[in-house]
């Protein structure tokens, strides 16, 4: 079992900055992929971003040179450093936490982007 709390949301400018913070406790953390999802009004839940339990990452491009997540083993912690941002990238960013069949998911935090 994981608990996930997300962490860093807020109202921004376009073309402002923000960094989400996902706190992890219950598990190893270290062993599991973690990601960041968003899910703007009316629309399915997408990947923004993923790292491996090894370090690799993966982004869309949507959010590709724009966005960058990183982990600390170390404190249980999964980053996503936002810069650049756009209206369009407003929505509930969720924190997820996955190994084999298991999914752990966060209770979300707001990011708006408007001026």
């Amino acid at each position: 079992q994981v608990q996930l709390v997300e962490s860093g949301g807020g109202l921004v400018q376009p073309g402002g900055s923000l960094r989400l913070s996902c706190a992890a406790s219950g598990s190893i953390f270290s062993i599991y992929a973690m990601g960041w999802y968003r899910q703007a009004p009316g629309k399915q839940r997408e990947l923004v971003a993923a790292i491996t339990s090894g370090g690799r990452k993966n982004y869309p491009d949507s959010v590709k040179g724009r966005f960058t997540i990183s982990r600390d083993n170390a404190k249980n912690t999964v980053y996503l450093q936002m810069n650049s941002l756009k209206p369009e990238d407003t929505a509930v960013y969720y924190c997820n936490a996955a190994i084999q069949a298991l999914s752990y998911w966060g209770q979300g935090t707001q990011v708006t982007v408007s001026s």
